[in-house]
């Protein structure tokens, strides 16, 4: 009796799950529900990731990092002769608005001088990627990131001490 009552029960269920509706797969995403489609696609497709020699005298890097939330973002400029950004990388450990916004910030600078790379804004960021409010410290800190690189690109072709007093 006791397996028949069991079977009977294994039915009911299997019927009961059957009539649930459920949602396709792709409504389930988090990232989907939870970004704007410009975060979930830079998040998704990243450009430029990666690392340049940072020993190169044309390299600067910027590391930063925002404690708050544990996220760290690596962000390395090359500049050519004529102070024209023509490459950078990021590496970023941390959620889908701090990869977009480090990649996004990666395409932006490319093809910019220094001093032009340097009117890149947080705000500029976050509103192309639609960033919300609880967000904005990723357009921060990739703010910070270019700030940083352009700051050790420059301190990079400043001669040494030892350099200037030979000429």
């Amino acid at each position: 009796m006791a397996a028949t009552g069991a079977g009977r029960l294994r039915r009911a269920a299997s019927v009961l799950l059957l009539r649930t509706p459920r949602l396709p797969p792709r409504e389930l995403s988090a990232p989907a529900r939870l970004y704007h489609k410009k975060v979930v696609d830079h998040y998704e497709n990243p450009r430029n990731v990666g690392s340049l020699d940072k020993t190169s005298k044309n390299v600067g890097t910027g590391l930063v990092g925002a404690p708050a939330c544990g996220d760290v973002m690596k962000l390395q400029i090359q500049v050519d002769e004529k102070g024209k950004i023509v490459d950078a990388r990021f590496k970023t450990f941390g959620c889908g608005s701090a990869i977009a916004s480090s990649s996004l910030a990666t395409e932006w600078v490319k093809g910019k001088t220094v001093e032009e790379a340097l009117t890149i804004k947080n705000t500029d960021i976050a509103k192309e990627l639609c960033l919300p409010p609880v967000k904005l410290h990723c357009s921060m800190l990739a703010e910070d990131a270019i700030k940083a690189a352009l700051a050790d690109y420059k301190l990079k072709q400043e001669p040494k001490k030892g350099e200037a007093e030979k000429k």
